[in-house]
């Protein structure tokens, strides 16, 4: 027993070593992301490429191999079962990358990431396009390394979202697609038109931030481990449970940009600032599933922050900040303009009925990427022509079509379809809540700290401890369900254009 204690010892030794390297990897990226001069950037991928190399080995060392072979039958800590067992995951994924191609990689990623940022400031994809091919090609052999059984895309998948496949995704997203669009067209038919207009006002960038950070504090955000910063496409990151922080992007002629996606990054970090501190230097320290992680993020921002009874209960406290057009608005058409249904070309401003049909265009063009079914250089005008499908519009430059998300330019192919099942997740999760306490008027009382304790107790805290669908089926008692999404839009919707 002596020596399990000490292997178990020394092999926490080799985690908090591995945790270090992810510590420095993350600021790096938050830093480059954020405040890093233009060209400081070549020198910092560099940098880069050799903490994540330095931590590849660490994850793919004999050392490592030892300890999951020797203690993985010989540990009674659950901890200790639950951190073996994704080490020797991450293990058998990662010992397959040699490790000069994953620092050249992710060299790549970083050098990458600004070069689409100047693309997507000049509108320009042929600048990006060299860079995205070797992306695609690197994940494309990244995936025939891993391995997989039907389609090379469930490679990609199983890094953000375990157990979903292509299979799944090809069932589930076109049933929604056609809920959506139904209920889009009744809602185009309908005689109600609320009024988009009435939000249209220079809002200044320094007041919309003291709102939203008052609202961050409403939902329990803890800045004193934490920091709410600006950017070029909104993010949160995780440090470690004592810094966790989140990114914004503001519009001074529309809050909702700024507003909305704050408390959505909010809603990400909640779930970093609310781990089970028992995990901190495991690889358990962190959301379960980019598809649970963006349910937190989509409860938040949609089945909170959109609600009636949210701007009813904080609309005297937005007007104390807003300009002054707002403060004859009534507090029923103003949220009724905050949820208007209008396709938009831009994601990260789409409102809650469109959102899913956004992340099925992507959806289809990375799938078609990864199997070779189209060309990088083909993207642009794809693009165009999905969204002119899926929501009946076009964009009319690259910076609002193609190049408007960051995901591509860091190299996460298989991401984008958990946004859609986070929101599936969401609707059932709300559903779930809502079976048992009454939702509407703890918004309303504005003390929102039931909310946050109910999500900490049945999600937060397990971190990796639970898969993803582990988690739904125990919280929900049931596997993914589009209907509770379907029913969840249906029924605000025909309240608010009386259908």
């Amino acid at each position: 027993m002596e020596n399990t204690y000490l292997l178990e010892k020394d092999f926490k030794e080799l985690l908090k070593e591995q945790n270090a390297y992810r510590e420095v990897i993350s600021l790096t990226h938050w830093d480059m992301r954020t405040k890093i001069p233009h060209k400081g950037v070549e020198q910092r991928s560099e940098v880069v490429g050799f903490l994540a190399e330095k931590l590849h080995q660490l994850e793919t060392s004999e050392k490592m191999k030892y300890f999951i072979d020797v203690l993985k039958d010989n540990t009674d800590d659950e901890i200790i079962k639950k951190t073996l067992a994704e080490c020797e995951k991450n293990y058998e994924r990662n010992r397959k990358i040699p490790h000069d191609e994953y620092r050249e990689y992710v060299m790549l990623q970083s050098k990458s990431e600004a070069v689409w940022q100047e693309a997507r400031q000049k509108a320009d994809f042929a600048l990006f396009q060299p860079y995205l091919e070797q992306l695609v090609e690197y994940n494309k052999k990244f995936a025939n390394y891993w391995g997989y059984e039907v389609n090379i895309y469930d490679a990609l998948l199983h890094n953000y979202e375990p157990g979903v496949t292509v299979k799944t995704l090809d069932r589930v997203f076109p049933e929604l697609r056609k809920s959506l669009t139904d209920l889009l067209e009744f809602i185009n038919n309908s005689n109600v038109k609320p009024d988009s207009s009435l939000l249209t006002a220079h809002f200044p960038k320094e007041d919309q931030k003291a709102f939203s950070v008052e609202i961050l504090k409403k939902m329990g955000y803890d800045f004193l481990s934490g920091r709410l910063d600006e950017t070029i496409h909104p993010f949160a990151i995780g440090l470690n449970l004592n810094d966790v922080r989140i990114t914004t992007r503001y519009d001074e002629e529309d809050f909702r940009m700024a507003v909305f996606g704050t408390i959505h990054e909010g809603g990400h970090a909640l779930y970093e600032q609310n781990l089970n501190p028992n995990l901190v230097n495991t690889p358990l320290a962190e959301g379960t599933s980019m598809g649970i992680h963006e349910s937190q993020s989509l409860f938040w921002e949609n089945f909170v922050g959109r609600s009636k009874a949210f701007w009813e209960s904080n609309y005297d406290l937005f007007k104390a900040y807003a300009p002054d057009q707002f403060k004859n608005i009534p507090v029923e058409d103003f949220y009724q303009a905050v949820n208007i249904v209008k396709p938009s070309l831009i994601r990260i401003e789409a409102d809650e009925l469109t959102y899913p049909l956004h992340i099925m265009v992507r959806y289809e063009l990375e799938k078609a990427l990864i199997n070779g079914d189209v060309p990088v250089k083909d993207l642009p005008h794809l693009w165009n022509e999905k969204m002119n499908d899926y929501l009946g519009i076009k964009p009319s430059t690259d910076r609002e079509g193609v190049l408007q998300d960051i995901h591509w330019a860091g190299g996460d192919f298989g991401y984008f379809p958990s946004y859609a099942l986070g929101y599936m997740y969401a609707a059932q999760l709300n559903n779930a809540f809502s079976k048992n306490k009454n939702i509407e008027k703890i918004i309303t009382l504005g003390d929102y700290e039931p909310i946050r304790n109910w999500l900490k107790e049945h999600i937060h805290q397990y971190g990796k401890m639970k898969k993803p669908l582990e988690i739904i089926e125990d919280v929900t008692n049931e596997q993914l369900n589009p209907d509770h999404l379907v029913r969840y839009l249906t029924n605000k919707y025909k309240e608010i254009y009386k259908l």
